[in-house]
C-alpha cells in the first residue's frame, strides 16, 4: 500500500470512529428509554446479574477485610517472629488419634523455651498455650472463649496495652499462681461497673484472681467464639486446664534487632537438636511456623471458599445472561417494524447490530452497578456481626462492572444478529 493511500485512509478511519461514538451514545439513550418504558421486564432481566455480582462483591470484600486484619496482626508481632511447634499441620490433629510419627515426637516444654531465650540471637522466647472455656462471675457467664497461657511479655508479640492493674510477677509465673489478666470486653461483660481488680472469677470452672485488664490492639483478628478472654501464667494453664499439647502449645520467638530470621531459626534448631539428643542423621522432631506460613494457610482456605462462591455466583450471572437473551429476542420481535423503518431510511446491518448490543450491554451494566452497591452494603452488614472491616477493591469493582457489560454483549449477540439480518421489506409488512 502506498504512503499516499495510507494517509488518505487515516482521516476516514477517524471519521468512522467519531460516527461510531455518536451511534453508541444514541443507542445508550435508546436503551435507557427502553428501560423506562418496560421497567418490570427490564428489572427481571437484570436480576440474575445483580445477584451474581452482589455475591462476588460481598464475598471478596469480607475475605479481603479478614486478610487485611490478619496482615495487620502479623505486622504487630513483626515479620521475623516465628513459632516452634510439636508438629505443623494446616488442620488440627485429633489428640486422641494421632499418627504414630506424631506420637513419638516429644512435647514442647518450658525448659526448651528458657534455653531458646538465653541464645544471643534471640530477643524474646516464651512457651504459650491455649485452652477454651467460659468466664463466670456471680452468675454472669460468657460464651465459649480462649484462655491463653503466657508470661508478662504477652504484648511483645500480640501488642495492645495494660489498662489497669499489672502483669504477672516472676514468682507467679514460676509457681503457676491462680491469677489472670482479663480482656477489657470480657471484663465489662461479666463485671459491668464493678472494678474487676482483686475479684475472683471462674475460668472454665476454675477460680482465679483478676490482677489486670488488657486492651488488645484494634486490628487483632479474632472470630466470634475464639476471642482471648484471659491471659494466665502458662504453668497454671498446663496444670489446671485441659491442654492439647500437640495443637495448642508453642514457643513464640522473636530475634534480636538486626538478626535475620534464618540465622535465629538456625540457632534455635541447633539448641533444640542438642537438648533432644538428635544425631546428625536424625530429622528434626519439631517444626517452625512463620508469619508467611500463617498467611499462606489463610490464603489457601479462603481461596477455596472464594472459588466456590465464584462458581455459585456465576450461575446467577448465567441466568441473568439467558434472561437478557430471551428479553432481547422478545424486544427484536416487538420492534420488527421499527427495524424495518430504520433500514428503509438507510441504517446498515452494522448499525442495527450495534444498537441491540449496546442495549443489552446497558441493561447488564446497570445490573452490575446495582450488584456492586448491594454487594458492598451486604458485606458491611455481615461485617458488623463478624467484627471485620470489609475491604472494597476498586479494581474488583471495575472488573465486576466490566464482566456484567461483557455478559450483555455475549448473550445479546444472537438477538442483535437476528435483528441486523431482518429483511426491511418483510419488516415493514410486520404488524
Amino acid at each position: 500500500m502506498s504512503r499516499d493511500k495510507r494517509q488518505d485512509r487515516a482521516p476516514l478511519a477517524a471519521v468512522r470512529t467519531s460516527v461510531d461514538m455518536v451511534h453508541v451514545r444514541e443507542n445508550v439513550r435508546l436503551a435507557l428509554d427502553t428501560l423506562r418504558t418496560n421497567k418490570l421486564r427490564s428489572s427481571l432481566t437484570v436480576l440474575g446479574v445483580v445477584m451474581g455480582v452482589a455475591t462476588v462483591m460481598a464475598t471478596a470484600a469480607i475475605v479481603q477485610g479478614i486478610r487485611d486484619q490478619i496482615i495487620r496482626t502479623l505486622e504487630i508481632a513483626g515479620p521475623t517472629t516465628f513459632y516452634v511447634v510439636k508438629v505443623f499441620s494446616q488442620t488440627p490433629l485429633n489428640p486422641d488419634r494421632l499418627p504414630a510419627w506424631v506420637r513419638i515426637r516429644p512435647d514442647i516444654t518450658s525448659s526448651e523455651a528458657e534455653a531458646i531465650a538465653r541464645l544471643p540471637q534471640i530477643r524474646y522466647a516464651a512457651i504459650w498455650g491455649q485452652s477454651f472455656g467460659r468466664v463466670d462471675f456471680r452468675g454472669t457467664r460468657t460464651g465459649q472463649a480462649t484462655f491463653v497461657g503466657a508470661d508478662d511479655g504477652f504484648t511483645e508479640i500480640q501488642g495492645g496495652e495494660l489498662l489497669t492493674g499489672r502483669w504477672f510477677t516472676r514468682a507467679e509465673m514460676r509457681s503457676g499462681a491462680a491469677v489472670a489478666v482479663l480482656d477489657r470486653k470480657f471484663a465489662q461483660r461479666v463485671f459491668g461497673q464493678i472494678n474487676p481488680i482483686d475479684h475472683t472469677v471462674r475460668l472454665g470452672g476454675r477460680p482465679v484472681r483478676v490482677i489486670g485488664v488488657y486492651e488488645p490492639p484494634g486490628n487483632i483478628f479474632a472470630p466470634p467464639g475464639s476471642e482471648t478472654a484471659a491471659i494466665v501464667p502458662y504453668l497454671l494453664l498446663e496444670h489446671q486446664f485441659p491442654l492439647d499439647k500437640t495443637n495448642a502449645v508453642f514457643i513464640a520467638v522473636k530475634p534480636r534487632v538486626g538478626v535475620p530470621m534464618e540465622e535465629a531459626q538456625e540457632a534455635v534448631i541447633v539448641a533444640l537438636r542438642s537438648s533432644r539428643g538428635l544425631r546428625p542423621a536424625d530429622r528434626n522432631n519439631f517444626d517452625f511456623i512463620t508469619q508467611d506460613q500463617i498467611l499462606d494457610t489463610f490464603n489457601r482456605i479462603t481461596g477455596v471458599f472464594f472459588l466456590v462462591l465464584i462458581v455459585l455466583s456465576s450461575v446467577g450471572l448465567m441466568v441473568g445472561g439467558i434472561g437478557v437473551m430471551a428479553i432481547m429476542m422478545v424486544s427484536v420481535t416487538d420492534r420488527t417494524r421499527e427495524i424495518g423503518v430504520r433500514k428503509a431510511l438507510g441504517a446498515t446491518r452494522r448499525e442495527i447490530l450495534l444498537q441491540f448490543l449496546v442495549e443489552a450491554a446497558t441493561l447488564t451494566g446497570i445490573g452490575g452497578v446495582i450488584g456492586v452497591v448491594f454487594g458492598v452494603g451486604f458485606s458491611a452488614l455481615v461485617a458488623t456481626f463478624v467484627r471485620v472491616e470489609p475491604g472494597v477493591s476498586p479494581v474488583l469493582t471495575s472488573i465486576a462492572v466490566v464482566v456484567s457489560v461483557g455478559i450483555g454483549i455475549v448473550f445479546g449477540m444472537v438477538p442483535a444478529i437476528r435483528a441486523s439480518r431482518l429483511d426491511p421489506v418483510e419488516a415493514l409488512r410486520y404488524e
